[in-house]
């Protein structure tokens, strides 16, 4: 792809759906993933896709029945899909820019230490409580030789807001947050700011159980200089017990449904009746979007 087109594809910007292949899509991953191509196609934006299998436990078979399930239901995207497994020196470019700001440190804490360590004075409920972050040297030294260190952003705010076009403005923690790992892996709300800039992304369509991770992606999109995207956290699905959907609930995924039944279940969810993708998208009103969770019949 030439600079010029790659300018182009920027300034047009985009919207993607990312899923993590660690088990076959349900209805709820394919509602939002059919949400975020809505939202993005009606507003003129392209629709990119990205597998996030950087974690161990996603397997690449998985990842091709998530690809063609999506497609299935008529979600199309315009670019080769990304995958983060192939990013990993994008990552450590980054981290290591940080880095060289003095804007990084070891941390050796388990989950349990966090959760039994005492927190700060005002601090937000579930802060890193900075144990870590003024170690001397000499002891982050004893410590590396016992346990593989995580690598925390050292962060100057407590809280940063976004804008959401379900939520509006939504204000959410920001401590210091991990970048990269014991185990080397680059964390999560690292590798999706560095991927959505790298795409040109600037609307992120997702479920809502990930609003609260939004502030501290758009922090750290602002202090490497990337703008910050527009967020649309949209209802979740949630089983007739009120909990989220999951596999155990039985006929929930399109191997289960069948992707002519999956999508007109979508459909009605949402407050309209459609033939396919298309037909849908010529009706689409993201304002019409509903603000409570959908409870799946099963």
């Amino acid at each position: 792809m030439t600079d010029e087109r790659l300018r182009e594809d920027h300034m047009t910007g985009a919207g993607r759906f990312a899923p993590s292949p660690s088990g076959d899509l349900h209805i709820g991953n394919l509602r939002t993933a059919l949400l975020a191509w809505l939202f993005a196609q009606s507003s003129g934006r392209r629709f990119l896709m990205r597998v996030e299998d950087l974690d161990t436990r996603t397997n690449s078979a998985v990842a091709q029945r998530q690809l063609a399930d999506l497609a299935a239901i008529g979600v199309r995207w315009d670019l080769p899909v990304m995958w983060q497994s192939d990013r990993t020196t994008a990552y450590g470019e980054v981290i290591t820019s940080l880095d060289s700001r003095d804007l990084l440190y070891e941390c050796y804490c388990s989950r349990k230490d966090i959760a039994q360590a005492p927190t700060a004075p005002h601090s937000p409920p579930g802060a890193y409580p900075g144990t870590c972050r003024e170690l001397p040297e000499s002891e982050r030294k004893q410590r590396r030789a016992a346990r593989p260190p995580a690598l925390r952003l050292r962060t100057e705010n407590s809280s940063f807001t976004v804008h959401d076009l379900i939520h509006g403005e939504y204000t959410g923690l920001v401590d210091d947050f991990v970048v990269r790992r014991g185990d080397g892996i680059t964390a999560y709300n690292v590798a999706v700011v560095i991927d959505d800039q790298e795409q040109g992304v600037d609307q992120v369509v997702r479920g809502d159980d990930l609003l609260a991770s939004a502030p501290r992606q758009a922090y750290l999109a602002a202090l490497l200089g990337y703008p910050v995207p527009t967020y649309g956290h949209v209802p979740l699905v949630l089983n007739t017990a009120g909990a989220r959907l999951a596999k155990r609930d039985g006929a929930v995924t399109l191997a289960d449904l069948g992707a002519d039944r999956a999508f007109a279940l979508i459909c009605d969810s949402l407050g309209y009746q459609a033939a396919d993708a298309a037909d849908l998208l010529s009706q689409f009103d993201s304002g019409r979007i509903p603000c409570e969770p959908w409870i799946y019949p099963g």
